[in-house]
């Protein structure tokens, strides 16, 4: 069983014993913190909070938990169901809330689930206020309300057809292009929300033909969640053997989006937020961000529009400082999830797609030759496992050693740029892991890469 407390939120696998694994003590525990830690940051003002959920089979049980839990802390509920974590983000700033809860383990597989924790703006809580939820829980030092003081649970399921209103809104979605182009997306939605608001959006887009795949949100996974090409080989075969301009595949709770060729072969994560910041930055020039493990292309294509680009920790949270702090007009991650502040700042794959299939429109050109434009690198994901014992801070530290005669960059992990190619390593946020990610001209050398750092880790 695990448990995982991190900048990322309290994630675990379900069920155990209390503190193993994100049991039902755990969610009421860490919940009960969160709406602690609110109250106090609003002087005891804070009222309303929102909840929304992906479909993981776990997730009604652990939402009559959480909203349970918040309205015995005296904080009334606005629970909007089966919801993205885009969506839910929105919904907190749109409602005037005082922070939101998504439940949802993103990529993870089926047996986890998570409490993601917002602030009153629906943006991530930082290092230091996660840490402060943290210490909340783990000294038990929050106070449930009388019972005249008990807050109320109130249903809002409007905030499909809002979120999807106000990407349809943004000066750069040409909906005439898109329906014009006469286009066919085929969609994997991995059995959850993303099966019922992403072929809302295509419609809405006026995509005229839509291909939908394990749509149905049961939580019932058809393939492990994490978009990554071993994962998406259904997808693959139906652009293969249909007329499909793009495939669109999307994780369990929609931050993340990867593209799909016509030609069944993957247009790549990393390059979901390099085509959406070309098309953005060929009309609205601007600085942009995106984590350390991300793709050098962006910084390529952002330099090529005379642009100035900048690196941040991993994290959401920490991309979006980075974002505010150079006033950045597109950002995000290299696992797809693109940050957009003309909608809001938080990952989201509904106006990813929206502006991807606005270039594509525009372009006149397939998905292959749209990619074959862009800087070309290949980048390896490699992981390791962590046992009770790994020192991982003797592993960063060997690796800074070996490598001392490199550029090197510390602020999460360790990151090692060569001329050519650069290879980072850290501590996983949501999996008890060491990633290992590289990146080089080619899949040869970067995998050659991760191998040096596996050897040099194998030796200690």
């Amino acid at each position: 069983m695990s448990l995982i407390k991190s900048i990322s939120g309290i994630r675990g696998t379900i069920g155990g014993h209390s503190g193993d694994g994100l049991g039902g003590v755990d969610i009421v525990k860490f919940t009960a913190a969160y709406a602690e830690f609110i109250k106090r940051s609003t002087g005891g003002k804070a009222r309303k909070i929102v909840v929304g959920r992906d479909a993981r089979i776990s997730g009604p049980m652990l939402s009559h938990l959480v909203c349970g839990t918040l309205m015995a802390m005296g904080l009334d509920v606005v629970n909007i169901g089966l919801a993205t974590t885009p969506t839910t983000e929105i919904a907190v700033t749109h409602e005037g809330a005082d922070g939101g809860i998504i439940i949802t383990a993103s990529h993870n597989p089926v047996q986890w689930n998570a409490l993601k924790l917002l602030n009153s703006r629906g943006e991530f809580l930082n290092d230091a206020e996660g840490k402060q939820v943290i210490a909340i829980a783990e000294a038990d030092d929050f106070c449930f309300a009388d019972v005249m003081e008990l807050g109320h649970e109130y249903r809002n399921e409007t905030y499909d057809e809002r979120h999807i209103e106000m990407v349809l809104n943004l000066p750069l979605v040409d909906v005439e292009a898109i329906r014009r182009a006469d286009l066919t997306v085929a969609v994997d939605a991995v059995n959850s929300v993303g099966g019922v608001i992403i072929p809302k959006l295509l419609r809405a887009l006026g995509v005229k033909r839509v291909i939908e795949l394990n749509c149905e949100p049961t939580g019932h996974f058809a393939h492990t969640p994490e978009p990554i090409p071993e994962n998406l080989t259904q997808i693959a075969q139906v652009m293969r053997d249909s007329d499909a301009d793009c495939g669109v595949v999307v994780d369990p709770d929609v931050d993340r989006l990867a593209l799909v060729m016509e030609n069944g072969e993957m247009f790549v994560e990393e390059y979901t937020l390099v085509a959406v910041a070309d098309y953005v930055l060929s009309h609205t020039p601007g600085s942009t961000v995106s984590n350390l493990s991300s793709s050098r292309a962006l910084r390529d294509v952002t330099r090529a529009h005379g642009c100035e680009y900048s690196a941040a920790a991993v994290g959401e949270v920490n991309v979006v400082t980075k974002m505010k702090e150079t006033g950045a007009i597109i950002g995000g991650e290299g696992n797809g999830g693109v940050i957009y502040p003309e909608l809001h700042y938080g990952r989201d794959a509904l106006v990813g797609v929206a502006l991807f299939l606005t270039l594509l429109a525009k372009s006149g050109k397939k998905m292959t030759e749209l990619k074959k434009g862009y800087p070309q690198y290949a980048i390896a994901k490699n992981k390791i496992t962590l046992t009770p014992d790994t020192d991982v801070d003797a592993i960063l530290a060997a690796a800074k050693a070996h490598f001392s005669n490199e550029e090197i960059n510390d602020i999460d992990g360790v990151k090692i740029d060569f001329a050519d190619s650069w290879v980072h390593l850290r501590k996983s946020n949501t999996e008890p892991i060491i990633r290992i990610y590289s990146e080089a001209a080619t899949m040869e050398r970067a995998e050659q890469l991760a191998e040096e750092i596996k050897t040099l880790i194998a030796s200690l």
